[in-house]
């Protein structure tokens, strides 16, 4: 099931795809593993492992893995993807 968005979140989201510029494939890869973590849909435990060859994929997967071995609750994830999210507006800013 789903965890529940919390506002701040759920701005954090809108405001990451209105950033000037694309970040860094590590920011990404922390954005992806954070909103997983906190969205839980689904849930890490149930998602699909990608193929040997799917290395795109294979790195978001490790990415969001790291981040479910921490034991971090869907709460904390939101927290941490919406602070992430406004040093990413600080460092590329936004489209008005």
């Amino acid at each position: 099931m789903p965890a529940t968005q919390s506002p701040a979140f759920a701005k954090a989201v809108e405001e990451s795809r209105t950033l000037k510029q694309k970040p860094e494939t590590q920011e990404l890869l922390d954005l992806y593993a954070l909103f997983k973590q906190g969205t839980q849909d689904p849930p890490f435990e149930q998602a699909e492992k990608p193929g040997m060859f799917d290395l795109k994929n294979k790195a978001k997967y490790n990415a969001w893995s790291a981040i479910a071995e921490q034991g971090l609750s869907a709460e904390e994830a939101q927290e941490r993807y919406v602070k992430l999210v406004e040093s990413l507006k600080e460092k590329y800013g936004v489209e008005a």
